[in-house]
């Protein structure tokens, strides 16, 4: 699966945002979340599989954390998108600077 398809479930997006301070065992996922126990695993697993997050094992405990290499690709895919909304937001910040311009003129 890939990682747009995989990222489009709102709970993986969050459990990606809860590993952004490192590595947490399913536990600590299942308290933040809401979620049943076997939901957040499905989620993981789902995760693991496209290469987003990776799990260590510590004795009894699953320790999940983020993947950088697969997010990376991701944010290779996106830049072409955000030069496209960069350029389109400066140029809407000029325009709107010229406004606040001309509405300063006026009596």
């Amino acid at each position: 699966m890939n990682a747009f398809a995989v990222l489009a479930q709102p709970q993986r997006r969050q459990i990606l945002d809860l590993l952004l301070d490192g590595e947490k065992p399913v536990s600590d996922l299942v308290g933040q979340l809401g979620l049943s126990q076997p939901n957040v695993s499905k989620h993981l697993r789902t995760l693991r599989e496209a290469g987003l997050v990776a799990v260590r094992v510590d004795a009894q405990r699953r320790l999940y954390h983020l993947e950088p290499a697969a997010l990376a690709e991701l944010d290779e895919w996106l830049a072409p998108y955000r030069r496209l909304w960069r350029h389109r937001l400066d140029a809407l910040e000029s325009y709107l600077d010229g406004k606040h311009l001309d509405s300063k003129e006026q009596p």
